[in-house]
């Protein structure tokens, strides 16, 4: 039977398609559980070396995979952390739910609080954290309320903060989401991405100077849990799986993850090419062709 030109061309471009979508995969890679058993895992973040560290945010604790494929228990309690990222000096920042707080752990494991109220009122829980060039952070803030709690009602508005460097100067910077999660940013510092989970949307904005944001943009019409980017631009989000936008907001990949909910994500490895996923109550890696860069 004599296939029409058209027809041809369609089936041409829906392959060309289908393989621009997994380029970002390595080839022949298939996703693999690294752990399971957790409650629920959240907030992984790769430290100079290459190991990931993540949170099992019900059990209080904070994992490590070193590069080796080995687990351990980094620290335990560890405030309810949920999001984490590290500093050039080897600092991990957590966003510590359990009492609204932002923590600075240092390479000898010593806690500084370094956030936990914004003009005289207490945060609702940091959830997510983006350590941009230059050392200042932007953190997500929004209200889940926790049976842990010891604390009053919800006294500030849903919203993203930058801390300054110098971890002085505490500047609200966007407040006109439902429920900010998931940030991320561009390694060149110029680009700022903020899921809006409760809107299911995702935002970019450009950077200024100060830490401020404008040119709010809508990058693409779904919300996210956590967030990472790779040396390419693109953009991936959590929740059903793993979900990937170009840095035009097309999607081009999805990656199935077989658990309820997938919350986080980042590059990780000796080579930064292995995609970390936290899962419900697992963690997943999937080598890719692209790398993680900046701050994971």
């Amino acid at each position: 039977m004599k296939i029409p030109l058209l027809l041809l061309l369609g089936l041409f471009s829906a392959r060309q398609a289908s393989a621009a979508a997994t380029g970002i995969i390595a080839p022949g890679a298939t996703l693999q559980k690294l752990a399971g058993d957790y409650s629920f895992t959240e907030g992984p973040a790769c430290d100079a070396q290459g190991n990931v560290f993540f949170t099992d945010q019900p059990n209080n604790r904070i994992i490590e995979w070193n590069v080796t494929g080995k687990l351990s228990t980094y620290k335990q309690p560890c405030g309810r952390s949920n999001g984490l990222c590290f500093d050039q000096h080897g600092n991990l920042w957590a966003c510590a739910d359990e009492k609204n707080e932002l923590w600075k752990i240092d390479p000898s494991g010593k806690i500084t609080v370094v956030v936990k109220t914004y003009e005289g009122r207490l945060l609702n829980g940091p959830n997510d954290v983006w350590l941009q060039p230059g050392g200042g952070l932007y953190i997500t803030d929004p209200y889940y309320k926790r049976d842990y709690w010891k604390r009053g009602p919800k006294e500030l508005p849903e919203c993203v903060y930058h801390l300054s460097a110098d971890g002085k100067a505490l500047m609200r910077v966007i407040d006109d989401l439902k429920q900010p999660n998931g940030i991320i940013g561009t390694p060149d510092g110029k680009t700022l991405y903020v899921a809006d989970i409760g809107g299911q949307e995702t935002y970019s904005y450009a950077i200024q100077p100060d830490g401020s944001v404008k040119d709010k943009q809508r990058f693409c019409r779904l919300g996210s849990d956590g967030m990472t980017i790779d040396n390419e631009g693109n953009v991936y989000l959590t929740g059903h799986g793993v979900t990937v936008f170009n840095s035009s907001g097309k999607e081009i990949e999805h990656i199935n993850v077989a658990e309820p909910w997938t919350a986080n994500v980042c590059f990780g490895g000796k080579d930064r090419h292995t995609l970390f996923i936290t899962a419900s109550k697992s963690i997943y890696g999937l080598q890719m062709r692209v790398r993680g860069v900046g701050s994971q």
